[in-house]
């Protein structure tokens, strides 16, 4: 009288685990998952790269300017406005500040650099033809000043200062270089048709109020 119900049992068992099965040619091998691993990990770490290489470019379209940061830097952004940024090294005390900066009096980009060599000591550079300046400073409190001024169509001025300590110059020489380097100048927002044809349609919008 058991055997029924047993059978029964058995033809349940065997039914579901038909269902499971999967012939043994389609499973994958140890090293195609191997290989499957590693392929995510190395996107994983693609991925890693590019959103840590975007976070130390920084572009502001407003103001018509770009430049790229050391790795391992951190924004500071109690300092850092919509016309710039600053960028701090957490472990030596040096930063870099990049700045827009409106030119209502239209001064040359000599007479800019003799305001900022007013204030500093042992000012030493050369410009680049009309509209860039390069040269290095000593801020008076035992730290190394690295500058580069670019001055725009419009007549603005992008200041670039890299401040690191002058005991550390030999480790810090080569990337203020690099970093002055990378900044670059480009039309503001305003400037380009699609930001001149936003901003007047604002204004009309602002008139017929």
């Amino acid at each position: 009288m058991k055997t029924a119900p047993l059978a029964a049992v058995l033809s349940v068992l065997l039914l579901a685990a038909c269902g499971r099965a999967e012939p043994v040619g389609d499973m994958p091998s140890q090293e195609e998952l191997a290989a499957a691993a590693n392929a995510a990990a190395a996107n994983a770490l693609e991925s890693q790269k590019a959103e840590e290489a975007e976070s130390r470019n920084y572009v502001n379209i407003e103001r018509g300017f770009s430049v790229t940061f050391p790795e391992g830097w951190t924004k500071d952004g109690a300092a850092s406005t919509a016309d710039g940024v600053v960028y701090q090294d957490p472990g030596a005390g040096a930063d870099v500040r990049v700045f827009w900066q409106k030119n209502d009096n239209d001064q040359t980009l000599q007479q800019i650099v003799e305001a900022v060599s007013s204030g500093s000591e042992g000012v030493d550079g050369d410009f680049i033809g009309d509209n860039e300046y390069r040269g290095t400073a000593n801020d008076g409190e035992g730290n190394n000043v690295a500058i580069r001024l670019l001055k725009q169509p419009d007549g603005s001025i992008v200041t670039a200062t890299f401040v690191y300590p002058e005991m550390l110059s030999e480790q810090y020489q080569a990337i203020a270089e690099k970093v002055l380097d990378s900044l670059k100048i480009f039309a503001p927002k305003a400037q380009t048709p699609e930001g001149g044809a936003a901003e007047a349609a604002n204004a009309t919008a602002a008139a017929g109020q």
